[in-house]
């Protein structure tokens, strides 16, 4: 029974203070209605979400939620009344991003982002303030934002009126070093005279001037006056700055290690906090002069801000004097100094690494819990990427289980090595994974041309990553027209395509002319230009070009009788002028396009002759790429940052390619290092298996080197790695110039041994002896062409003149023809060697696509199969 008290006798003495009991009805209630966002969140990433005061540098390793932990702290910002969404800055690197923050934004605040104006790459944010105050950079608000393309036609525009030769020095080369003068916050004022001679004979400063006057006149900008235009009318007016600054109450950026001079410098002035007009406006990277000999190392390196921003050396302006110990607000940077791989595009990762430095009394917050990969790849990333120096340091761990190890395989060259990784592929397949869970990282675009040609004989779809597929690539595409005009003198699109490529003064007008001529005859174009040139109707410049091209594509089809069929691709491409106009072209990809055209003649030797080759293009070319389609990723190491897949396959850790030899030739130890963080990047991209490729011969610059296994390898711990031997077998039959095949020692396998590898290398063997001895070029002489002809024209050069019927390779019925129909039907049941019986499904010409019974979905050439 509750007893009652008088009101008139209750004490006057004061009530204590309440706390909810530890895990009473009260304490549990709060809890309940906490921030969901919160949950599910490590004690590391809820520390990196509720730091909100100071700067805050989170080092967020592969894998560790870097964009939870970015998603999850603008949300405590808006839950906890911080600011408002108009006062938060968040900058990332590309618009996909961008989008995907605000999606997660959404879904943890349970309503749409609205208000957030200020979430965006860099340039989006940076072309915003810029269009605000245009009239400060002598612009209107209205201003084009120029492509690529349209940069270098206004640079091609200068070099003319300047009499300058565009062909000894390119637009797209000049286009390349304002654009790296703009990324590191150079102004043509600044651009040291040393780089301005660069180009022109010392002319490069006058034309980074003459064309940002072009700009202004065209009311245009590129990109990179988005954030430098930013930066100049900060430093002109800091009133503006100041507005911006009093503007952003909390500042994130994503990526931090891959930004640049200009990025970094925009960024400092717009996270010191705001001081009034009549207080010293601080200048980030103006500190007082070191003394080198004083032993201060920290005041040292702030001289190298200054360096680096040459614009804040300007004559100050009334009340713009520099302090050495600025005042920042609230900025949080996310990245990871291994992870820093885009040093050859302007990415500073001294930015990152200087961080507590730049933002004094910053809090540096390491996420190493890593969700991704398994214990083997971790501890396997984590060692290789310690040696290097230049890093902050922390070790990825992770609570999952230690899984499969890493595989390191080591093949004979790097056809051999295609078809182990092939051999593995299929191997997984059969095990029950997807094939879009499986990717194969490249240190060079080159690699992938093996590959490409390899997955279309076992009938493996795939999509390259970040590019065209190889055969698909403009300069590839270009040599193939040479080819494909030479085979067949009727291929108008061919001729077309090439006929003023490079540049012969025969442009569009010439080109219709030469149209209209063959519709009235009802002939090719080849044979309308032989026509036409000996007429009157072009100019003379204009048909002596032609007549030249003519001439030279008559000799090329004489040379072919006498000329193997990659001595004439070589040959084509020398006299053509196509090889000089690359070798002249001094863009950053040109030395790419040149690897890829070396590449794609070395592939021609392993046909018998150019129209089995081309016809073999056809069928690679001819592959469905439905972007929803189950298919391998192939692409370089660069464009896998910020993928994963349950399988990763590495291959070429050899000197010379991965590290890559120009990179330390150019950058030295810098070069070693981002090389490194490569690899890292590579292994930590794998989820349950990482597998990494190295081959003992590769084609370098056209010809077969012996190469040394990475440095890399040597850095990896004994302990996580596993020693495999490659199933890609041999190519050489024991009769090449590479010595003899594993297969040939039968004695060394044991009777037991029966995998159809061996089986197939065994019978090979018993037939011909292990090949003709000749002392040739290994497989190149001793193989046809899967898709060669069987025409009688005698074969010249270095390959064997033999004839054969069909011959079987990996256990597949080489095609005796590609001819343009089939004696198959819809709905046949038929019988393949390797992917055994199935049901056509679709016909095109000679193609066939066949719903296999156990192998899946296959794209085949006709004669590769058998009604069942």
């Amino acid at each position: 029974m509750i007893r009652m008290t008088e009101p008139s006798k209750i004490t006057s003495q004061s009530v204590p203070d309440h706390q909810p009991a530890a895990g009473g009805i009260a304490a549990r209630a709060r809890a309940s209605v906490g921030p969901q966002y919160l949950s599910g969140l490590n004690p590391e990433q809820r520390e990196a979400v509720e730091t909100l005061d100071g700067p805050v540098l989170v080092l967020a390793g592969a894998g560790t939620g870097k964009t939870r932990v970015l998603t999850t702290r603008i949300a405590h910002i808006l839950s906890q009344g911080r600011a408002r969404p108009s006062e938060i800055l968040s900058v990332t690197f590309t618009n996909k991003a961008a989008r995907e923050m605000k999606h997660r934004l959404g879904q943890m605040l349970g309503h749409a982002v609205e208000g957030m104006p200020w979430l965006g790459t860099f340039h989006s944010i940076g072309g915003r303030i810029l269009r605000t105050h245009a009239e400060l950079a002598q612009l209107k608000s209205n201003f084009t934002v120029l492509d690529v393309d349209d940069q270098v036609r206004l640079l091609k525009q200068l070099l003319q009126a300047d009499h300058i030769d565009d062909k000894r020095w390119p637009a797209r080369m000049l286009a390349g070093l304002i654009d790296g003068w703009k990324n590191r916050g150079l102004t043509p004022s600044q651009v040291p005279s040393g780089e301005a001679a660069v180009f022109a004979n010392g002319k490069g400063g006058k034309l980074y001037a003459s064309y940002q006057e072009r700009l202004k006149i065209l009311n245009a900008a590129d990109f990179g006056d988005l954030l430098l235009e930013d930066i100049r009318i900060f430093r002109e007016h800091p009133d503006i700055l100041r507005q911006y600054q009093q503007r952003f109450k909390f500042i994130l950026v994503d990526e931090y290690q891959d930004t640049n001079v200009a990025q970094y410098l925009w960024l400092r002035l717009l996270s010191q906090a705001p001081t009034k007009p009549t207080s010293p406006t601080v200048i980030p990277g103006r500190l007082e002069e070191p003394n080198p000999e004083s032993g201060d190392e920290s005041a040292v390196r702030d001289s190298q801000v200054r360096d680096r921003a040459p614009e804040f050396d300007a004559t100050h302006r009334p009340g713009m004097t520099e302090l050495a110990a600025p005042h920042v607000k609230n900025i949080c940077c996310v990245g990871d100094d291994d992870q820093s791989i885009y040093g050859w595009r302007g990415a500073e990762v001294d930015n990152i690494l200087r961080f507590d430095h730049d933002f004094p009394g910053a809090k540096v917050i390491r996420l190493e819990r890593n969700y991704r990969s398994t214990g083997h790849i971790l501890a396997a990333a984590s060692h290789l990427i310690a040696h290097n120096e230049g890093r902050l340091g922390k070790t990825l761990r992770t609570e999952d289980h230690d899984g499969e190890k890493v595989t390191v395989t080591g093949s004979w060259d790097s056809e051999e090595e295609a078809r182990g990784i092939g051999e593995e592929i299929e191997q997984i397949q059969r095990q029950g994974d997807k094939l879009n869970e499986i990717a194969i990282l490249v240190r060079a675009s080159y690699q992938m041309r093996e590959f490409e040609d390899r997955f279309v004989t076992l009938g493996l779809p795939y999509r390259v990553i970040g590019g065209p597929r190889f055969y698909e690539r403009a300069e590839i595409r270009d040599a193939l027209a040479y080819l494909r005009v030479i085979n067949s003198p009727a291929d108008d699109l061919a001729f077309e395509r090439i006929v003023n490529t490079p540049k012969r003064g025969l442009g569009d007008a010439t080109v219709q002319m030469l149209h209209d001529h063959a519709r009235k005859r009802r002939i090719p174009l080849f044979e309308a230009a032989r026509a036409v040139v000996e007429t009157d109707e072009l100019k003379p410049k204009a048909r002596g070009s032609l007549r030249d091209v003519v001439a030279q594509f008559d000799r090329w089809r004489a040379q072919r009788e006498v000329t193997s069929h990659t001595d004439l691709a070589q040959i084509v491409l020398d006299e053509s002028g196509y090889t000089e106009m690359w070798q002249k072209d001094r863009s950053a990809d040109a030395a790419g396009r040149l690897e890829n055209l070396k590449e794609l003649v070395r592939s021609m030797e392993e046909f018998e002759n150019l129209q089995g080759f081309l016809e073999h293009i056809s069928l690679v070319m001819d592959r469905d790429s439905g972007a929803d389609e189950d298919a391998v990723s192939l692409m370089t190491l660069h464009s896998a940052k910020g993928l994963e897949f349950d399988n990763v396959f590495l291959p070429g850790w050899e000197e010379g390619l991965f590290p890559s030899q120009r990179t330390l030739d150019e950058q030295g130890r810098a070069g070693l290092e981002e090389e490194r963080r490569l690899g890292h990047v590579g292994l930590t991209r794998a989820r349950r298996r990482a597998k990494i490729y190295f081959a003992t011969n590769r084609r370098i610059h056209g010809t077969w080197s012996t190469t040394i296994p990475s440095r890399f390898l040597d850095e990896l711990p004994a302990a996580n790695v596993e020693i495999t031997e490659s199933k890609g077998g041999s190519a050489w039959g024991g009769t090449g110039g590479y010595g003899a095949s594993r297969f040939d020692d039968m004695e060394a396998f044991g009777s037991t041994y029966s995998t159809p590898g061996w089986q197939r290398a065994q019978a090979n063997r018993n037939r011909g002896g292990g090949g003709g001895g000749n002392g040739g070029r290994g497989s190149f002489e001793e193989q046809a062409s899967s898709f060669s002809s069987q025409s009688s024209s005698p074969d010249f050069g270095s390959f064997s003149s033999r004839r054969r019927g069909p011959l079987t390779i990996e256990g597949e019925l080489v095609a005796k023809s590609t001819g343009t129909t089939s004696e198959f039907s819809l709905s046949d049941r038929v019988f393949h060697q390797k992917f055994g019986y199935g049901r056509v499904t679709k016909i095109d010409g000679n193609k066939l696509t066949i719903a296999f019974d156990k192998a899946g979905e296959k794209k085949v050439v006709d004669s590769f199969v058998q009604r069942a």
